[in-house]
C-alpha cells in the first residue's frame, strides 16, 4: 500500500515597483527571497536603470497553489489605484519591505544552542 504525501508549498503575490513609484508589478512566486535577489542581479531585465523594480512594497502569503494562483489573476486585472489602495492598507508610507525579509530569513537559518548545552559539549569533547 503506498501512501501520497500532499506537501503545499507557500506562495507569495507581491508587488515591486521603482524608485519613483512609475511602476507597479504584480508577481506569483515560490520564494520571495530568491526573487528580489534576481530582480536585484537582473536590475534592466524589464525597464531602464532608472526605473529598476527594487522596492518590494506588498506581499501575501498564501498556503494553497490554487488559491494564491487565484488571487494572482485578480490582483493583476486590478488598476494602478486600486492596486495604491491595497499597499496603502498595509503599507501607507511605502516602505521597501527587503529589509524585513532579509532580517527574519537570517533569524530562521541560524542555529541556536543554549549556552549550557554548548559548554557541555565542550567538556565531552576535550
Amino acid at each position: 500500500m503506498t501512501t501520497k504525501y500532499y506537501y503545499q508549498m507557500k506562495r507569495f503575490i507581491y508587488i515591486i515597483t521603482d524608485r519613483n513609484r512609475n511602476n507597479l508589478h504584480v508577481g506569483l512566486c515560490s520564494d520571495l527571497v530568491k526573487t528580489l535577489k534576481f530582480y536585484s542581479d537582473m536590475p534592466s531585465l524589464f525597464f531602464d536603470n532608472a526605473q529598476q523594480l527594487n522596492r518590494l512594497v506588498y506581499f501575501e502569503e498564501i498556503n494553497n497553489e490554487e488559491m494564491a494562483m487565484e488571487r494572482f489573476k485578480f490582483v493583476s486585472t486590478f488598476t494602478r489605484s486600486q492596486k495604491e489602495k491595497m499597499i496603502r492598507s498595509v503599507n501607507a508610507d511605502w516602505v521597501d519591505l527587503t529589509i524585513g525579509l532579509k532580517y527574519e530569513q537570517g533569524m530562521r537559518v541560524r542555529t541556536y544552542v543554549r549556552p549550557s548545552f554548548a559548554s557541555r559539549l565542550q567538556q565531552v569533547t576535550v
